[in-house]
């Protein structure tokens, strides 16, 4: 058995095979998933799994370069806005870059694979990117 944290095949296959600058989306249940995006759905129902749980885990084998969150996320101060904000200060998300929600999902049609939590609060959506550890 695995000694990390991350127990979901699927979801620990698709971290494994990220290469430098592939992208990774982590998304609330609303976050549309484009046509031909691996899709990695985790949702079980409203809150579970939870955005934070499902990013903090992610980050225990993912190697971060940056990020990018939505406009409206910040506009709109979900609360695990604070948690990526203190993840980020912790270095664990690397740089930060905006963009508008459109901009996001637009985005998101070049992600590696979008991974579906139960989260229930708007513009809860992170764009991570893979980094190297060399």
């Amino acid at each position: 058995m695995k000694k990390t944290p991350l127990l979901n095949i699927a979801l620990s296959r698709v971290v494994a095979s990220l290469g430098h600058g592939d992208t990774l989306l982590i998304v609330d249940a609303g976050m549309p998933v484009p046509p031909g995006v691996e899709l990695i759905d985790l949702a079980v129902t409203q809150g579970v799994p939870d955005f934070m749980t499902v990013l903090t885990t992610v980050l225990a084998e993912m190697q971060v370069e940056s990020h990018v969150l939505a406009d409206e996320m910040l506009a709109r101060q979900p609360p695990a806005l604070a948690g990526i904000q203190a993840l980020r200060a912790a270095g664990s998300l690397g740089q930060q870059r905006l963009i508008s929600h459109d901009a996001l999902k637009q985005l998101s049609r070049n992600a590696r694979a979008i991974v579906r939590t139960g989260e229930c609060q708007p513009y809860t959506n992170i764009a991570l990117v893979a980094g190297v550890v060399f």
